[in-house]
């Protein structure tokens, strides 16, 4: 006898577990379904310890600089790495059981196991083939089992894996995915990354401020290829001025293994081959949605380039059936899903005027150093798109709080309609930036114009001030450059 509910979500990322949340809380019986790890991949391997390991490499960073602060440690700092991946690893067991009790929270049902489809109103759930993370915290009471379970609603929220290369598939000791990555045994003394996206360069950043010689291979003219070139241009000379090597417009065509080292033939843009030897080598050339093994096929759901296709509520083709997060296609970001899985139940709940999901309003953040951040528009694509722009741009060499953070290697961006005044992009690499955008964000969703962001007093001293700069160099009135 199948169990009942108004709503089942597979998958437990930040996708699916606050679909489950928001489901909850509009009154309807709810279930999720998990088969490795509650939180799924952003807080137990992405997003979250990630930023433990960045943050390790931070205070590293400051500590064997501590004299331009005019302070003095005696000695030679060290990383242990086993304590930094220890660190790491307890903060994502903090956040899986976090997930865990917010489902006893909100009466939500944890069933473990591996959902697949028979109906686009049923799946049948049975024994998961994965392990679980270590350490693994503990499952939530109103944790159930193998079955049959049916719902008015399915919500697929399955997430993504990564990509790989024929012929360079990450084997797990020479050349690692994200995984690997992130709990090495040993630190390396040198490290190649394939790919410069928001993941690449983030390990990049991380283990070269761990002091690792480290080589970045990306195939397109840029790193980081989605940003503003400018900000991109930026962020390259500081990675390089911090000793990391990059090639660009180039790729690895094929690796050669040793018992404990990895020789890379990489191509490059004048078509000569340069052969790199390093102990390890990161494969970080993006992700492809987990749609496979649900039963999409059988109920004839969409798919296209590895993802499922959906409106903007998150429908998918087949009726009663959704899809969000990463396996619903890009931008494959955690506050995506989130934002994603309120629409999606709020519209199947039948909630009046909920907006659909506006991707030109999706920020993005890179957490390397310096950081990056941006929502909108790039220069580029504004003027592609037959756009009459003004441009500002404001430096935070000539802020003062930068300056007395030592943090002044940074540069805001603005993107205007010159006709309404509308923002239409911001870009912005420095400290603390992913923080700042935010602020942007919230501007552009409001529908501010540049002449409410100039009326608007920012505090001194603060970072924040180089974003009201910008949007005055736009329109020729920067106060202090």
């Amino acid at each position: 006898m199948a169990e009942n509910y108004d709503v089942i979500i597979i998958g437990s990322g930040p996708g699916g577990y606050i679909a489950a949340i928001r489901a909850a809380q509009l009154g309807l019986k709810t279930a999720i379904v998990e088969r490795e790890h509650l939180a799924g991949i952003c807080s137990n391997w992405g997003c979250i310890p990630t930023k433990a390991l960045l943050r390790s490499a931070e205070v590293m960073h400051y500590a064997e600089h501590a004299k331009n602060y005019g302070l003095k440690i005696d000695g030679t700092v060290k990383a242990d790495i086993k304590a930094v991946v220890d660190r790491s690893r307890g903060i994502a067991q903090r956040m899986n059981a976090g997930v865990g009790f917010l489902m006893r929270k909100n009466k939500v049902d944890v069933v473990w196991g591996e959902a697949k489809l028979t109906k686009a109103n049923e799946i049948v759930v049975a024994k998961s083939s994965k392990k679980p993370m270590e350490p693994q915290a503990p499952l939530p009471k109103n944790t159930k089992g193998e079955g049959t379970y049916t719902a008015k609603h399915i919500i697929i929220a399955t997430g993504a894996r990564p990509r790989a290369l024929p012929g360079i598939e990450p084997d797990g000791k020479l050349i690692w995915t994200y995984f690997e990555a992130m709990v090495p045994p040993e630190m390396p003394k040198s490290l190649l990354v394939m790919g410069s996206g928001a993941i690449g360069i983030e390990f990049a950043s991380f283990y070269r401020t761990m002091g690792v010689d480290v080589t970045v291979v990306e195939v397109l003219p840029a790193v980081m290829p989605v940003e503003d070139a400018e900000i991109s241009a930026f962020a390259k000379k500081q990675f390089e001025k911090q000793g990391m090597k990059i090639l660009l417009e180039a790729k690895v065509a094929k690796v050669e293994k040793g018992a404990n080292s990895i020789t890379a033939h990489v191509e490059l843009k004048d078509g000569k081959v340069e052969k790199i030897t390093v102990d390890r080598m990161i494969s970080a050339v993006g992700v492809q949605g987990n749609i496979e093994n649900l039963g999409l096929e059988g109920l004839g759901v969409k798919t296209e380039r590895g993802c499922i296709v959906i409106d903007s509520y998150g429908k998918t083709n087949v009726a009663g059936l959704y899809a969000i997060g990463d396996v619903a296609g890009p931008p494959m970001l955690a506050h995506k899903a989130e934002h994603e899985a309120v629409i999606c139940v709020e519209k199947l709940a039948g909630l009046p005027n909920v907006h659909p999901m506006d991707k030109l309003k999706i920020p993005g953040c890179t957490y390397c150093n310096p950081q990056v951040a941006s929502v909108g528009l790039t220069e580029a694509k504004a003027k592609a798109d037959g756009k009459d722009i003004r441009v500002g741009r404001f430096p935070f060499v000539a802020n003062g709080k930068a300056i007395a953070l030592g943090e002044d290697q940074g540069l805001v961006k603005t993107i205007f309609d010159k006709k309404t005044g509308q923002l239409l992009g911001a870009h912005m690499v420095g400290a603390e930036v992913t923080e700042l955008i935010q602020g942007f964000v919230v501007a552009m969703n409001l529908e501010t114009t540049e002449e409410e962001l100039m009326h608007t007093i920012f505090p001194h001293p603060t970072l924040s001030e180089t974003m009201k700069e910008s949007v005055l160099d736009a329109y020729g009135r920067a106060l202090n450059a």
